[in-house]
């Protein structure tokens, strides 16, 4: 019997769980709500410590879940916040390394499972390369089981000193359906319009203007397009601290590139487009990736981290920091639409493969039903 609806270890019935938001990525938050959502369906009782703006923004009370308000820091007054809402849980679920370390510096080894999700990895050099594996090794040594969401994660947490790490890739929700009065192929056309690319290609890319994006390659490798004719163009849908680095490159070498800053549109965007771009130095479940193969749109990424994992055949996979290589990749499949089409259908073939939102929540459960019956041995 599944503990969500018999009595907890500790006697209390609904069994309680905890989640601790960490780094703010919108994967890692849709993932709380997601898996809020399907916990209190299944009579478990969810409280997530998040900041305001991810309330705002998720609304984790609005499928149930009560919100106890913990700012990103490991100040002690954000520490006392985290201590006291997990005070009667039976189980604590952090996402992310910082919250991992927040929620184990929290409970200060308290007997209560905890369970730490890793989304994605740090990125840092140097001096910060050496505090992030200290940062791997707290938080993947504190984890009752470590979560990662692709295969290399899980191996990165064992290399650590996990005591328990297991794949468990997480779900992308289902995308949104357009509205009965939405015409799909009259709103790509009033985007492409919008965006000048009427009677030219249309490349996407989305996310963070952070060096492990990759975006440096990418203009690189868009000195080749101003020789396709039509010139393509690329739109880059994200905000970060390298936008004025970026905005200086294309200006002064006059590249067919278009930073779009932040956009709420993302997904009309994305089936505007004529290709997506995903030129990361790594990733784990790109999102990115996950809403181009759902949207038949073929996608060019980079052969790194769990892409290919995600991906399979539904990709053209290049080489990271080869600009060559990426340019080659689209000018190929811009001017081959047999192969455009065959990696749209083998991308439905491949997102059908996937794990739904609710045997990502199942999954969870089982994990949590296996550590809270174990309790206090773990």
């Amino acid at each position: 019997m599944s503990l969500a609806s018999s009595h907890s270890p500790h006697g209390r019935s609904p069994l309680h769980t905890v989640q601790v938001l960490g780094g703010g990525s919108a994967g890692s938050s849709v993932h709380v709500r997601t898996l809020a959502s399907g916990l209190v369906a299944r009579g478990v009782r969810v409280t997530v410590c998040a900041p305001v703006e991810a309330e705002r923004s998720y609304d984790f009370t609005g499928v149930g879940a009560r919100h106890v308000p913990v700012p990103r820091d490991t100040d002690p007054s954000s520490l006392a916040a985290l201590r006291i809402a997990c005070a009667e849980a039976d189980l604590v679920h952090a996402h992310g390394l910082h919250a991992g370390l927040r929620t184990a510096l929290a409970l200060g080894g308290r007997r209560i499972p905890l369970v730490v999700t890793w989304h994605t990895r740090g990125h840092a050099e140097g001096a910060r390369a050496h505090l992030l594996r200290l940062l791997e090794r707290r938080v993947a040594r504190a984890a009752s089981v470590v979560l990662g969401t692709s295969s290399d994660l899980v191996d990165r947490a064992r290399r650590r000193g996990a005591r328990d790490a297991r794949l468990a890739a997480i779900a992308l929700p289902a995308p949104r359906k357009p509205a009965e009065h939405d015409d799909p192929d009259r709103l790509s056309s009033k985007i492409r319009a919008e965006l000048g690319v009427t009677d030219r290609p249309l490349l996407m890319a989305v996310g963070a203007l952070d060096r492990h994006r990759g975006y440096d390659v990418l203009l690189d490798a868009s000195r080749v397009w101003r020789r396709v004719d039509p010139t393509p163009l690329v739109v880059i849908a994200g905000e970060g601290p390298l936008r004025t680095v970026l905005q200086r490159r294309v200006e002064d070498e006059e590249l067919p590139v278009r930073l779009l800053g932040r956009r709420e549109d993302v997904g009309e965007l994305l089936a505007a487009a004529d290709l997506a771009l995903l030129p990361s130095s790594w990733e784990s479940r790109s999102v990115l990736a996950q809403e181009a193969l759902h949207a038949r749109v073929p996608l060019v990424a980079t052969d790194g981290g769990g892409i290919r994992e995600l991906v399979g055949e539904a990709a053209e996979l290049v080489p990271y920091a080869d600009a060559d290589a990426l340019a080659d990749a689209v000018v190929r499949l811009l001017d081959d639409p047999e192969r455009r089409d065959l990696l749209k259908d083998k991308g439905t073939q491949q997102a059908a493969t996937w794990p739904t939102e609710d045997e990502t929540v199942t999954q969870v459960l089982s994990v949590y039903d296996e550590l809270t019956q174990a309790w206090p041995y773990i």
